[in-house]
């Protein structure tokens, strides 16, 4: 009798245990799917989860881990999305605006070639139209690089190469311009110098900074290139005795389209000296600025020594 009473309790146990794990489970699988439906709907809301602090090492910490995973990976997509959209947005603007200019000039050439009222000469018009639409090709060539560079359909390839071949061939874009403006360009370098970089875009940065250079600077005056192997980089500097540059603009003068107010009527787009930044970055490399106002300036590119 006692033996069958016992059993009886030891079965009643196992049932009540049975039973209450088995409405533990149905309770943990409920909050489970109520706490997975809730996060999905977040996610398709676009709304960001918030990491629980005191995370559980349960199947529910596992997922909820991942889910938040997803979650910052789907915010920080959004977000470079949106920038995308607002450089895009930025990038129309700064075209139409540089575009209108010559456009309009090309129009008021034609009207005044076609009316011919006011004693100017046809070949004047034809000549004057001839430099807008050069203008135009100049803008649209340097808005496909900088696309290129800046989507990557353009990739920097570098190799070992003399420094000596791409100063030339930046030195050589750089010369007609300043043998009309009378500028001395002197060049100092060990010819023996080798430095692993991207040649062609490199040379590409050293021409916009020279041709930054001959621009700001008076008729007779003298460019000083030198390049010098330092330790960690290779130090190319490019200075001029131009007007120089006032400090609180040595921030701004590298973003797109900028222009020094004094010359904002000069021939140019400015968008020289940002594609030169985003050459030189795109080699692990920076630019530094040296200037003041009356006295010059000088633009120092540094270029990694190690190869990568």
């Amino acid at each position: 009798m006692e033996i069958t009473l016992l059993c009886i309790f030891f079965l009643t146990g196992i049932i009540s245990w049975l039973l209450w794990k088995n409405y533990c489970l149905k309770r943990d699988i409920y909050d489970f799917t109520q706490k997975l439906d809730q996060s999905l709907n977040q996610l398709l809301n676009n709304e960001q989860l918030s990491k629980t602090i005191d995370q559980k090492d349960d199947l529910w910490g596992m997922v909820s881990e991942r889910l938040n995973r997803i979650s910052h990976l789907y915010a920080r997509k959004n977000q470079e999305i949106s920038e995308e959209k607002e450089n895009l947005k930025e990038l129309v603007s700064d075209i139409s605006h540089q575009t209108k200019t010559p456009l309009a000039n090309i129009k008021l050439y034609l009207e005044l070639l076609l009316e011919a009222k006011d004693g100017t000469s046809p070949q004047e018009s034809l000549e004057k139209i001839n430099s807008q639409v050069e203008k135009l090709d100049f803008l649209l060539q340097s808005m496909v690089k900088l696309s290129r560079l800046e989507t990557g359909t353009i990739k920097i390839q570098k190799s070992e190469v003399p420094i000596a071949d791409t100063l030339a061939e930046a030195i050589g874009g750089a010369i007609p311009k300043a043998d009309q403006k009378h500028i001395s360009i002197q060049v100092s370098y060990d010819e023996n110098l080798r430095l692993h970089h991207d040649k062609k875009w490199t040379a590409e940065a050293i021409f916009n900074l020279l041709d930054n250079a001959v621009k700001y600077t008076e008729e007779a005056g003298k460019i000083h290139i030198s390049v010098k192997k330092e330790t960690i980089f290779t130090k190319i500097s490019i200075s001029d005795t131009g007007k120089g540059i006032p400090l609180e603009r040595h921030g701004t003068i590298f973003t797109r389209f900028y222009r020094e107010p004094e010359i904002h009527d000069n021939e140019g787009i400015g968008i020289g000296l940002y594609l030169a930044r985003k050459i030189i970055s795109m080699q692990n490399g920076y630019i530094k600025v040296d200037s003041e106002v009356g006295k010059g300036s000088s633009f120092h590119i540094y270029l990694p020594n190690k190869m990568e």
